[in-house]
């Protein structure tokens, strides 16, 4: 059975004079005691060279996500953290291939301006018009991890765990103008299976990537089909501190079974520099996980 749970107004008072500069959620942090790491975070900036769509705060002003992602990777910097990482849909649909590449290699070129390693999360968006390759091979990780979906790596002794969700209820990789993509999101068996070992190597804590939700709280059209089998994995490992997703644009945060939950809102979501959207997020030597949200991104916990 699921055991949903959040931190009470009570509790989270009470626990409040022991944070620093995150909420955090996990046994309260010592003052003195430092992070192993602090990262940054951004998601779903759906950036385009073409006219907003939509009205009002959920409204999707495609050419502002370039001048927020700038704001956010200098922050980042005046903040020296270990790394950043975007969750999923860099880029959307313009008019064919070509334009659409040059707007992916105009976001990657503002986001390769963060002075650290940065890595990508495959979203449904990013193949819009193009394959995997196309996509995959500019937009490559630190650490020369290229042209792969889903892979993993490790900082300062957690181990971070990309999940590629990619693929439709056939197991067949989104690419160029897959339809219905964003409502049919799924783990293949193979991927799963590489989870479970990528978990049992490491060594005590763990935080997974991915673009789409696999929370139950989640709306039921950006979950992951096989949400549940995933979370099975994750919570056998018993090394798993955070789960971090996109792809719901208004984002959301729970608790399952004692996994924390994020799912960071859309930076492509409202007008002008206070709709920014980005945070950044620490692991503690006990475990403890914490956001800090800036501008509309929500701390964590909320």
């Amino acid at each position: 059975m699921e055991n949903r749970s959040s931190l009470t107004r009570r509790e989270f008072v009470a626990m409040a004079g022991a944070f620093v500069a995150y909420r955090t959620f996990g046994e309260p942090v010592p003052s003195n005691v430092q992070p192993l790491v602090r990262f940054g975070i951004v998601t779903d900036l759906h950036y385009a060279d073409i006219k907003p769509l939509g009205k009002g705060n959920t409204a999707r002003h495609y050419r502002e996500s370039l001048k927020k992602l700038s704001v956010a990777v200098e922050k980042f910097n005046s903040k020296g953290l270990d790394f950043a990482v975007e969750l999923g849909d860099f880029k959307d649909l313009t008019v064919g291939r070509d334009p659409t590449l040059a707007a992916l290699e105009r976001v990657e070129a503002a986001f390769a301006k963060f002075k650290g390693p940065r890595y990508h999360v495959p979203g449904n968006h990013d193949f819009d018009c193009l394959t995997e390759d196309e996509f995959f091979l500019r937009t490559p990780n630190d650490g020369k991890i290229i042209g792969k979906g889903y892979y993993s790596f490790v900082r300062n002794g957690v181990t971070f765990i990309v999940l590629d969700g990619c693929y439709t209820s056939g197991m067949k990789h989104y690419s160029r103008n897959t339809k219905w993509t964003w409502t049919d999101a799924n783990i293949p068996p193979e991927q799963l299976a590489w989870l479970d070992h990528e978990l049992a190597a490491a060594k005590d804590h763990a935080v997974v990537l991915c673009h789409q939700r696999l929370d139950p709280s989640a709306e039921r059209h950006h979950l992951m089909k096989n949400a549940a089998a995933v979370r099975e994995v994750l919570e056998k490992s018993g090394k798993v501190r955070a789960v971090l997703t996109g792809h719901e644009h208004t984002g959301g945060q729970c608790v399952v079974n004692g996994i924390p939950y994020y799912t960071l809102a859309a930076m492509v979501s409202g007008s002008g520099a206070a709709a920014n959207c980005f945070a950044e997020a620490a692991i503690y030597p006990n475990g403890t996980f914490g956001v800090k949200g800036y501008f509309r991104a929500k701390s964590f916990p909320s």
